[in-house]
């Protein structure tokens, strides 16, 4: 699995990105935010139970994302054509802020490395990605266990910093001081 220092794999995947059929999907690469960090983070399977829960608690923050310069794009190994139908049944998904992606041929979760070989499928992970394109954080939860969102966007928050941040450390706290 790839980890922290190391490089965002590039990609080019199809995504859905509305719930109307006719602009529903486009494509997006690692290229696509050019000058932003990228908050990517994967489920194992649409119309699933946890997922959803996740998936919406992403969709609440994106704004606040945003307001970092950073990307939030969520996928799974199911076709952008699954994602469409699930927008369109799911209320909580149907107005998402940001890209479903469709890693079909698992390109990049396999190059990630966060293929579940039990399932066969995503496991649940997040990476945060800088500019540069190198990770700067990964989460990766057992398939049963969702993931905290705000947790997410706190450590994107430490990172932004540049500086150290103690335990529990919150945007706008003090950073520390090396003596």
């Amino acid at each position: 699995m790839l980890g922290v220092g190391d490089q965002f794999p590039e990609f080019k995947l199809k995504a859905t990105v509305s719930n109307n059929v006719k602009d529903a999907f486009t494509e997006i690469s690692n290229r696509s935010y050019p000058g932003k960090w990228l908050a990517v983070f994967f489920w194992p399977k649409d119309f699933t139970f946890v997922c959803p829960t996740e998936i919406e608690s992403f969709g609440q923050l994106a704004d606040e994302f945003t307001k970092r310069n950073a990307q939030v794009l969520g996928g799974s190994t199911d076709t952008e054509f699954v994602h469409l139908a699930w927008r369109q049944q799911k209320e909580e998904l149907s107005t998402l802020p940001f890209p479903m992606l469709a890693d079909i041929k698992r390109e990049l979760t396999g190059a990630l490395g966060i293929l579940d070989a039990r399932e066969g499928v995503a496991q649940r992970a997040v990476y945060l990605v800088d500019p540069e394109g190198v990770i700067r954080f990964v989460m990766v939860t057992d398939l049963s266990v969702g993931r905290n969102p705000e947790e997410v966007l706190r450590v994107l928050d430490a990172l932004q910093t540049g500086g150290l941040t103690p335990c529990n450390w919150k945007k706008g706290q003090q950073t520390l001081q090396v003596a």
